[in-house]
């Protein structure tokens, strides 16, 4: 089992930038991506080839209201790019649930290869 602690991620609607017909990664979505592939590069995590399942905790910089499924496309998305596994079609379980605010946010990320 991986067990990382990464940063809070952008809302999907702020992950997207939309320039004329083309839809981009946003500056700040492009950061956080960043940060989860150094976080992995750090921890030496290579992908997982098979089937596998997310246990999320996801814990909110501040108590404005916020929709838990806003957080998971950016998350997703850059465990992909990081190299955590192939393909986010490898997950098949998720577990995700909200825990009060840290200062700052942060998500607690289990990656369990499935058999």
């Amino acid at each position: 089992m991986i067990e990382l602690e990464l940063p809070y991620p952008p809302s999907v609607n702020h992950y997207y930038r939309h320039v004329g017909r083309r839809t981009l990664i946003s500056r700040e979505g492009r950061r956080f991506r960043e940060r989860v592939r150094a976080i992995l590069a750090a921890t030496g995590v290579h992908p997982i080839d098979g089937p596998i399942e997310l246990r999320i905790e996801v814990h909110p910089p501040d108590r404005r209201r916020r929709d838990l499924d806003n957080a998971m496309k950016s998350l997703w998305d850059s465990l992909e790019h990081g190299g955590a596994y192939h393909d986010d079609s490898q997950v098949t379980k998720v577990t995700a649930e909200m825990f009060a605010p840290v200062a700052g946010g942060r998500v607690i990320v289990r990656i369990e290869e499935r058999e």
